[in-house]
């Protein structure tokens, strides 16, 4: 045994819908008793497909002592189980990982790198020599914004629609400013990256003033951003209120906004 990285279940925060069976390519997940279980570590491969599948947050990855993930073991399990279909729906997702064997840091299916997302004839060189303080107006009007620093009851909270957006997202898309943070208060924070076991909480606190009317996510489209998503519908049932409005925005790794549901 050694330590790596392999899912984590928080029983208090699964509700049994049984997405993360299905999201597991390796089927190192199931139900039992109305809550999600895994059902042997050297099955789970530790890239946290499952992740973006729950809609309460329940799943994150952790390092910890575990045995290693045994890919001929685990397709044995697949083929006995489930048949064949499965073996190759796992070999699929070992594809789309890169290497199996070795998961990547985060364990999020959203670290296979990728490059060239805009056309090489639309990239401007880069410069930094000649350019003015200021290229852009912000529409930032407060601080802090990190989740992790602003309280509950802050002025700027006031009277104002809320963004919450993923970390990755204003660096994704150019629109950010305009788009979202214009005219709204904003927090920041990331899912996969951050302590949030006391952001729901928080939040719910904070979206209790009366005064805010709309509460909107602006998240990635890898799967581990789902997390950000599910703590936003968390704090919105923690803040008491019937009357809040709740959106969620999908950004693609090209910038460009892709859906907008309710939350």
């Amino acid at each position: 045994m050694a330590v790596r990285k392999i899912i984590n279940i928080d029983e208090d925060l699964c509700n049994g819908c049984g997405n993360c069976v299905t999201g597991c390519a390796e089927g190192a997940l199931q139900i039992v008793d109305g809550k999600a279980r895994l059902v042997k570590e050297q099955f789970c491969d530790g890239f946290g497909d499952c992740i973006g599948s729950c809609p309460t947050g329940a799943l994150t990855i952790e390092e910890r002592d575990s045995e290693a993930f045994d890919e001929e073991a685990t397709k044995d399990y697949l083929r006995e189980t489930q048949g064949e279909d499965a073996v190759k729906r796992m070999e699929e997702a070992a594809v789309r990982h890169e290497e199996p064997a070795a998961p990547p840091a985060g364990g999020c299916p959203g670290l296979r790198m990728r490059e060239n997302l805009k056309q090489e004839e639309s990239k401007p060189a880069a410069s930094v020599d000649g350019l003015p303080g200021k290229v852009n107006e912000t529409e930032l009007d407060q601080w802090p914004i990190q989740l992790h620093l602003v309280q509950p009851g802050a002025p700027f909270f006031k009277n104002k629609e809320m963004a919450v957006l993923s970390t990755c997202s204003p660096i994704a898309s150019a629109d950010v400013h305009w788009r979202f943070i214009r005219g709204r208060s904003v927090v920041v924070a990331c899912p996969k990256l951050d302590d949030t076991g006391p952001y729901a909480e928080k939040l719910g606190a904070i979206l209790a003033e009366s005064t805010i009317p709309k509460v909107i996510v602006v998240r990635m489209e890898v799967p581990c951003c789902g997390g950000l998503t599910a703590i936003v519908k968390e704090a919105v049932a923690l803040s008491g209120r019937t009357d809040l409005v709740a959106d969620e925005v999908t950004v693609a790794l090209d910038g460009n906004v892709i859906a907008t549901k309710p939350i």
